[in-house]
Formats: structure tokens, C-alpha cells, sequence
């Protein structure tokens, strides 16, 4: 209802007849409407323009955005999309392609209107887009990513912009940004817009000091369950020891965390001055608030690098056609690394912790990625299908990767200076207007640092040499053992491969108790102990069974279905990946760890 807007413009704004312009804006006014009782799947979009020339005739939108590294396709979402002069008459307008369109008379053009779906509740085909990267708009609430919303005339990518929103009344938004007196907000340029999200609706918010930098918490929860206030509680010790981690001031002024809490997971997004995070509400207890402290920690790392460390890739975003960079580890790994080493030295997590924590990214990067795929390809082909299938692994191969860079500068500088102090001058060095080389970062980093770094970059960045972790957390008295006897006998199936075929499972291997059972390589698998779905839950459980239990396994041989009953064998349970303190650790390598341990 229009009463429940804010603005009183609203029926001008919704009218079928366009209003005349007097005057052209100096910047890209953009009036975004939502209006959710009317239309809870699209936002209305109006732009007015300034004088456009004639070789500015395409409309872009977004093919993708800065640190999601997937396809998005935005013009998908686009529909009714209209171009007019300044007295209000039609012109027209061509799509050109997935994401352009074409102006007929840009010279002309005062205003463009269109409507964009959100892209939570929006079928696609394919690229659907994550959840806390796109747009929602609903009864109560709205999440606003730029790029789901915004495109730009041909050359105004650089152009400044301001935005209205057109909202219900009993609405609160929430954003790093700060509207002017006309409700406003002012951005540099179209990438700001982008770096900018925005929830909107029923929320909480709280607000706190971290040094020289405000930062506010913005909190929406279907059901009330999460409050910020409490949230903000939880996450206090984590910006505490981001602050000591930081050298004692953040790289920023101002900082915002915007919570969507409900039936639906995603993940989080990081921006460089606020992240969002769109997580399955539950209570807050200390459980379950460490999970999100775990996740804001990376985010907030963020402010870090990419914002103050970043290559011109990122610094002149290709948002037609994306680019991958070769520095990925350095934008997700290093920061992934970061997040838990800033609360292993803020005291917030014990050593013990912060080494299972190793133990689970080595087991990911172990059994479920491509070992031989190095972190510098994995970067480059981000947004292809290909590196896609790697990325989940720049999280932990690439964070594994950046605490052994952190252990050879120690032990180069005899732990006077290691990867934080490293990080922190490159901040101070370059900043958000300076971007590192995208070509010649690494020679850069060798040059401040030692000749040494250059060859482990080439053997452990550009390239995918097994990890020394064994060698170099001998250096803090820490044991890695790749294999570990406990002495104490499982349940095991013996020999198995599996190999998924389109939408089936067969055997390609089947020894010991299962061959003792009849079950041949090339059997369809279809069901274990009456699960025919999670079958690799199902087998991850064989473990925790008795030695001698019968399990009935459901195949295929030949067209018919049959079920073989496997009574499982016994074997010693070795413990992969494992990391333990040292009790016989010599004062030398005591001496590192405690460097190690501390911000110096």
C-alpha cells in the first residue's frame, strides 16, 4: 500500500506516464522501490542520467562481482526494461545480449526504467546465484547486493552515483553507508555500489568502539531467536584480538555486520567495509555463536586484503567479463588463516583447537581435492566450471599454505617478523588506491622478505608440491603424522571404490568382506542398511560399528536387484593428519613457538 511508504512520491514514481526532467542530474541518480505487499519478487528500478554521448549507447549489468568468483548473468533477472527522453517519450531500446542493452538514442536518454527480480526465490537454469551474494525481498525484510540490482551506461563505470530507497515505513536499514538528508546515499563510483550491501526490514541492531573504528552490528531473525546486542556479545573477544592482530587500529573508520538469520544457509560475503552473512537461525548459546564468530572472523580479516592489499584486477574490476587473479591465496587463504591465528594469539581458541583445525583442512585437501591442482591455477580459472570445482580448497590448502609461509619468515628472521608483519607493512605500503602487481607480486614479496620466499611461492603457490608440514611445525615442536596406529580394532568393509555415473554408483573395487559377501566390481550400488540416499554418510558410519555386524547392501548385477548381506571385518584404526605437541620439544624450537604465538 502506497500509505505505507516513505516517500510521497511513490504514485508519481509508479505511474504508467514518465515525469518530465527540467534538468539533468550531474551523477547517476538510481530510485530503487519495494513494495512487498504489492510484489514480493522484483524491485522497480528508475536511473536518471546525465548527458550521455553517443559511444555510451550499451546498458551493462553484471556478469559477475568482486570476490564471489561465479557467474551471475544479472540481465537473467531484467525484464520490462525502458529508455526515455527528458519530456518523458519512449525510446527505443534492443537487448543486445545476456547482459546490454542498447540505447537507440543515447544522446537523448534522460531516464531508464526496469524491473529486476530477486534472485532467491527467481528460477535460473543454471549459475544460480549464492544466497548472500544476491537479493531477497520479502513481507518483513530485504537483503540488496549492488550488482543485483544496479547496472551503468558504456564508460560510467567510474562515474559517481547516488541512490534512494523507497521502502515500507516501520522498516529499519542497515549499512555501512550513511544517507544524506534526503535519504541519499552517495557513492564514488559504481564499484562502491556493489562493495556496498544493504538489509532492510525488521531489525536489531548494536554498536561498539574498536579503537578508532565504529563498528555496527545489523540483525534480522525470522523468529527473534538471534538479537544483536547478545550477538555482538559473543563476537567481542573476536574484534579484540582482530584489533591486537591489526597492530592496535584497524585499517578502517567505519564497519558493518549485517545478519540474516532464517530457514536458509549460504555462507557470508565480504566487503571492504561490511560483510553479510545469511546462516539457519538457531538459539545463540556458546556453540552455536563460536560458528559465527568463526565466520565473521574471515570476513573481517577482509579489511585487510583484498581492500588494502589487491592487484589491479580487483582495483579495475571487469564486471563484463570476469578475470581470475593469480592471488587468490593471497585474498582467501591468507585471510582464512588469519581468522584462526588471530584468535589462536588472542587466547580465544587453545593450541589444541587451532591444531584440529589444521587436521580438517589437511583431510580436505587430502580426500576430496585434486592435489596436483596448485593455488595459483586454482585462482586463474576461478570462474570457470573447472576451477569451480576446486575453489572449496582455497580455504584449506590455501590456509594451510599461508601458516607455512608465517613459519618460514619466522624462522628466517629468528621470529622477529612473520606473515602478520609482513601483511601489515604491504597495508601500509599500498592501501585501497594503490594495487599490488598482479605480474610481479611475487618477486615484490621476495624482495621485502628473503630470496628464500621466492622458491617456496614456486614450489608451493605457482606450483602443487606436497606441503612440508611435517618439516616446518617440527620447527614449533608440533608433530605431524600422516598416520597414526591407535592399537584399537574397527569395523571395517575392506577394499572399496566407488565411482559415480551420472545419476548411479557402482563398484570398482570390492575386496575382503564384501568380496567374501558376493558383491563383484561393476555392481550397481543402490541402498546400505536401507539408506538409498547420504549413501557416503552411510559409509563414513562403518567405523563406529561392532567388527562381525551384518549390513545388508541393496545392488544391481545385470538388471536385477538384489541384497547381500556383508558382515563386517576388523582392522586397526589409524588416525590420518594428525597434529600434537611435542612433549620432547628443545628449548630452541620452544623459543619459535612462542614467537609463533604472540603478535610481534
Amino acid at each position: 500500500m502506497t500509505s505505507l511508504f516513505r516517500s510521497a512520491a511513490l504514485a508519481a514514481l509508479l505511474a504508467t506516464a514518465a515525469p518530465t526532467l527540467a534538468k539533468a542530474p550531474r551523477e547517476l541518480t538510481y530510485t530503487v522501490t519495494m513494495d512487498p505487499a504489492a510484489n514480493s519478487n522484483a524491485f522497480q528500478v528508475k536511473l536518471e542520467l546525465p548527458k550521455l554521448k553517443k559511444d555510451q549507447a550499451i546498458y551493462q549489468f553484471a556478469a559477475t562481482a568482486p570476490g564471489t568468483y561465479q557467474v551471475m548473468d544479472m540481465g537473467r533477472y531484467v525484464s520490462n526494461f525502458q529508455a526515455f527522453d527528458s519530456k518523458g517519450k519512449p525510446l527505443e531500446v534492443k537487448q543486445l545480449s545476456t547482459n546490454q542493452w542498447q540505447l537507440s538514442r543515447p544522446d537523448k536518454t534522460s531516464e531508464i526504467r526496469y524491473t529486476i527480480a530477486e534472485t532467491w526465490d527467481t528460477p535460473v537454469k543454471e549459475h544460480n546465484i549464492y544466497r548472500m551474494c544476491g537479493s531477497s525481498l520479502e513481507t518483513d525484510h530485504a537483503l540488496l547486493n549492488g550488482q543485483t540490482l544496479f547496472g551503468y551506461p558504456q564508460g560510467m563505470q567510474d562515474k559517481p552515483l547516488r541512490i534512494k530507497l523507497q521502502y515500507p515505513t516501520d522498516w529499519k536499514a542497515g549499512s555501512v553507508l550513511v544517507p544524506d538528508a534526503q535519504g541519499f546515499y552517495h557513492l564514488d563510483d559504481y564499484d562502491h555500489a556493489v562493495d556496498s550491501p544493504i538489509i532492510l526490514g525488521r531489525l536489531t541492531e548494536a554498536h561498539t568502539k574498536l579503537g578508532n573504528a565504529d563498528v555496527a552490528l545489523y540483525c534480522y531473525s525470522a523468529t527473534d531467536k538471534v538479537q544483536a546486542e547478545p550477538l555482538l556479545g559473543y563476537m567481542q573477544k573476536m574484534l579484540n584480538a582482530a584489533q591486537s592482530f591489526f597492530g592496535g587500529q584497524l585499517p578502517v573508520k567505519r564497519y558493518a555486520f549485517l545478519y540474516h538469520f532464517a530457514d536458509k544457509s549460504a555462507g557470508a560475503w565480504e566487503h571492504s567495509y561490511s560483510s553479510e552473512y545469511v546462516l539457519p537461525e538457531m538459539a545463540l548459546t556458546p556453540q552455536t555463536a563460536q560458528g559465527v564468530v568463526d565466520i565473521a572472523a574471515h570476513e573481517f580479516f577482509h579489511v585487510m586484503t583484498p581492500l588494502n592489499i589487491h592487484s589491479e584486477i580487483i582495483e579495475h574490476f571487469n564486471f563484463v567479463q570476469p578475470t581470475g587473479s593469480e592471488h587468490l591465496w593471497l585474498y582467501e587463504g591468507t585471510t582464512e588463516w588469519a581468522s584462526h591465528m588471530m584468535q589462536l594469539r588472542g587466547g580465544l581458541v587453545p593450541l589444541d583447537d587451532y591444531l584440529s583445525m589444521l587436521h580438517d583442512k589437511v583431510t580436505y585437501d587430502r580426500t576430496r581435492a585434486d592435489t596436483t591442482y596448485s593455488l595459483s591455477r586454482l585462482g586463474l580459472n576461478s570462474f570457470s566450471d573447472e576451477g569451480q570445482r576446486q575453489y572449496g580448497n582455497i580455504y584449506q590448502r590455501g590456509a594451510l599454505t599461508a601458516g607455512l609461509l608465517d613459519l618460514r619468515l619466522l624462522e628466517l628472521s629468528d621470529g622477529k617478523r612473520g606473515l602478520r608483519d609482513v601483511l601489515l607493512e604491504l597495508a601500509k605500503n599500498y592501501g585501497p588506491n594503490k594495487p599490488i602487481s598482479e605480474k610481479n607480486f611475487f618477486e615484490d614479496f621476495t624482495k621485502m622478505t628473503y630470496p628464500e620466499i621466492g622458491d617456496f611461492f614456486q614450489r608451493y603457490v605457482k606450483n602443487a608440491e606436497p606441503l612440508p608440514l611435517q618439516e616446518y611445525y617440527s620447527k614449533i615442536g608440533v608433530r605431524y603424522q600422516k598416520a597414526m596406529p591407535t592399537g584399537k580394532q574397527i569395523a571395517t568393509l575392506g577394499p572399496i571404490g566407488l565411482e559415480a555415473r551420472e545419476t548411479s554408483v557402482y563398484f570398482t573395487k570390492a575386496g575382503g568382506p564384501l568380496q567374501a559377501a558376493g558383491i563383484k566390481e561393476g555392481d550397481k550400488l543402490l541402498a546400505i542398511d536401507g539408506a538409498r540416499t547420504n549413501i557416503g554418510s552411510v559409509l563414513r558410519q562403518i567405523p563406529t560399528r561392532e567388527p562381525g555386524t551384518v549390513v545388508p547392501f541393496v545392488i544391481s548385477r545385470n538388471g536385477q536387484e538384489q541384497t547381500v548381506q556383508v558382515k563386517l571385518g576388523s582392522t586397526e584404526e589409524v588416525k590420518r593428519y594428525v597434529f600434537t605437541q611435542d612433549p620432547a620439544a628443545t628449548p630452541a624450537q620452544l623459543a619459535l613457538r612462542e614467537a609463533w604465538l604472540k603478535n610481534l
